[in-house]
């Protein structure tokens, strides 16, 4: 709670008192011995009201007052100045009180829920790192600000310290606390050569890292800038209701004014149409839309930043909602973008370890990931290298090693050497074969392996309303058709170049929404080639954590611990966002219509017109203040609905 945030509540409950007793004493202050010339007298009593009116209400009339000063006077403050006077100068002193009271409570209400959505918001912003220690030649340590770290430099992080910026680790074995980027609340384990992210919080052992990126370009600087970016993209609602409030108060002065003095002229009775004016213009306080509506987006992207999810305005939390077909790259994005060799079929007579161990030896000087798979799995570093290497382009290799004559690639080289070998039918993975002085030794499958999460993320996406999952790739079509069966999505295109991904996202959206729909397609990516993509579909949504620079800056909304099943959790906080603003927004309409007609006729007087702006207004809020109730979707997204909903 802030400073300013404590002064308004001690003055609203002072108020509040002084406002109870005076209730009481005007009421009962003969029996209590009150001189009756003083409880008749009018402006004794305003003076007596003005007190606790004037505590609460200072610092709206002060805002009417800077408005009027500067012609941007039609706003709340200025209606409510302006029928709590008009109250006053009917003699209506304890309306006028009440009005001005209660329109503060329920300002106290509001800034307690922006407060708590905001929370979940600016807990991001406090991942900043204050400090680095750079590590220099002579063992000493400096300890600098995270601006002035260069690429290259070696930093010691210790125990409770913040990583100041993206790196390797070069040595240490500490757990690392990502929560505050992931929403993961699990640490994870890192070691020497593991990568590290700005903003984590080491937890135990001192670590010693190599800076990769300067501050600018770290996790954490990017996702502030986000952060910051995101207030200003509102989504339509909110800009419907911005626009409403422009037009819609001065119609409402205006419309006070008329039966103000239009009645009063026709019935010579001005302080009853004054009165019923100054009711008009309480109940007519778009209070409860102006604060609810987007209360209810910024309370929605903050209950997504608490599942780790960035989403870079209000306006894209909206589109959500609306998600009708789903695209998503394959490498990277539903497998994990890693070649491990996922089985072996060695020869009779061969060992796994053998057929392994020769194929990475003759793979030794090679950069390509597969080379690096086998190379892993035989558990063989890239200095062993081969004597000679020759390359035979698009089938694989000849190497010399340790005197031996070894082939390592496809089918199509094992037949142009006449190697006798067995051919191995896996349309979901990369045979590598191997053969040594002309004898063959076995076949190495390799696969990008599927994300464990994956299927369970496109199940619970059509549970969440997704009509359509769709799969773009540049791989190969056995390969690519395998892992979408794996996955159970609805449609795959394989062998697509960048350009091919674009135009099939073209055709897509026009496919999902026919003339005047609201359908909307996003699409999952992880690459630099993916960028135009993200940016062209409605919704474009990258992985934070292996994503590339390109692909984050274009997206929309960034999942930074990779996990596909925070998309159905997002899908369905925006759901239940827009469905909660549009709940607040027919709620506030209805009853300030119904009020505003028994007002005008004289049958709701200056109490009703308090419910229907601020009674309205705190309902609305605590409506809005529902979705931070969302603990983590995420761990429901194995249940089936009707389980969640029971």
């Amino acid at each position: 709670m802030t400073k300013k945030w404590k002064r308004e509540r001690r003055n609203t409950i002072i108020a509040l008192a002084l406002f109870a007793v005076l209730m009481v004493l005007e009421r009962a202050g003969a029996g209590l011995g009150i001189p009756r010339s003083v409880l008749a007298n009018h402006w004794i009593i305003m003076i007596f009201y003005l007190v606790p009116y004037l505590i609460v209400g200072a610092p709206v009339l002060k805002k009417a007052v800077l408005g009027i000063v500067h012609l941007q006077m039609f706003d709340e403050s200025f209606l409510m100045t302006l029928a709590t006077i008009g109250a006053f100068a009917t003699g209506e002193n304890a309306e006028a009180c009440a009005v001005m009271l209660f329109y503060q409570v329920g300002e106290l209400f509001q800034q307690y829920a922006v407060g708590r959505s905001r929370r979940s918001i600016t807990d991001l912003m406090e991942i900043a790192p204050e400090f680095a220690h750079i590590q220099r030649e002579d063992g000493s340590l400096e300890t600098v600000d995270p601006d002035e770290v260069r690429i290259g430099d070696v930093l010691v992080v210790k125990p409770g310290e913040k990583v100041p910026v993206d790196g390797v680790i070069l040595e240490g074995d500490s757990l690392i606390d990502t929560a505050a980027l992931t929403g993961e609340s699990v640490p994870r384990r890192g070691k020497a050569g593991d990568s590290i992210i700005s903003g984590c919080i080491n937890g135990e052992g001192a670590l010693k890292i190599r800076a990769e990126k300067e501050y600018d370009d770290s996790t954490v600087a990017r996702i502030l800038e986000m952060v910051e970016e995101a207030a200003d993209k509102k989504s339509r609602t909110e800009t419907f209701i911005t626009r409403f409030a422009h037009w819609y108060t001065p119609i409402v002065v205006v419309g006070a004014l008329a039966l103000a003095l239009i009645p009063s002229i026709i019935t010579k009775d001005p302080a009853t149409w004054i009165y019923r004016a100054c009711t008009f213009l309480v109940i007519s306080c778009p209070c409860a839309l102006v604060i609810s509506v987007p209360l209810s987006f910024f309370g929605g992207i903050g209950a997504a930043s608490r599942i780790g999810v960035l989403v870079k305005g209000s306006n894209f939390l909206e589109l959500m909602a609306h998600l009708d077909t789903v695209v998503s790259d394959k490498t990277g994005t539903l497998t994990k973008g890693e070649f491990k060799v996922q089985s072996t079929e060695p020869a009779p007579g061969v060992t796994p370890q053998r057929l392994l161990e020769t194929a990475a030896r003759a793979e030794g000087l090679s950069t390509h990931p597969i080379a690096a798979s086998i190379r892993q799995a035989a558990g063989v570093s890239v200095g062993q290298n081969p004597e000679e290497t020759e390359n035979i382009s698009g089938k694989g290799l000849l190497a010399k090693v340790g005197g031996h004559a070894v082939l390592v690639g496809n089918a199509g080289l094992m037949k142009d050497y006449g190697i006798d070998f067995v051919e191995t039918k896996d349309p979901a993975s990369t045979c590598v074969y191997a053969a040594e002085d002309g004898h063959f030794l076995g076949a190495i499958l390799i696969a990008d392996a599927v994300k464990p999460e994956a299927a369970a993320a496109v199940a619970a996406m059509k549970r969440e309303g997704v009509r359509k999952v769709v799969m773009l790739t540049g791989d190969r079509k056995p390969v690519a058709d395998a892992v979408a069966e794996k996955l159970g999505v609805d449609e795959v295109w394989s062998e697509l170049l960048p350009g091919d991904k674009v135009t099939k996202v073209e055709k897509i959206l026009q496919a999902s929404r026919p003339a005047g729909g609201s359908a909307k397609v996003a699409f999952i990516g992880d690459g630099i080639n993916d960028a135009p993509v993200l940016t062209r579909a409605d919704v474009g949504i990258a992985m934070g954590s292996m994503g590339s620079d390109a692909a984050i800056e274009a997206a929309d909304i960034v999942i930074m611990d990779d996990d596909l099943r925070r998309i159905p959790a997002v899908v369905r906080i925006a759901r239940k966002t827009v469905g909660i603003s549009w709940q607040n927004i027919i709620f506030a309409l209805a009853v300030k219509v119904l009020i505003l007609i028994l007002g005008a006729l004289g049958i709701a007087n200056m109490w009703a017109a308090v419910f229907a702006d601020v009674g309205v207004a705190i309902l609305c809020i605590l409506n809005a203040m529902r979705i931070l109730a969302i603990k983590d979707p995420v761990g429901e997204i194995g249940v089936p609905a009707a389980r969640r909903a029971a």
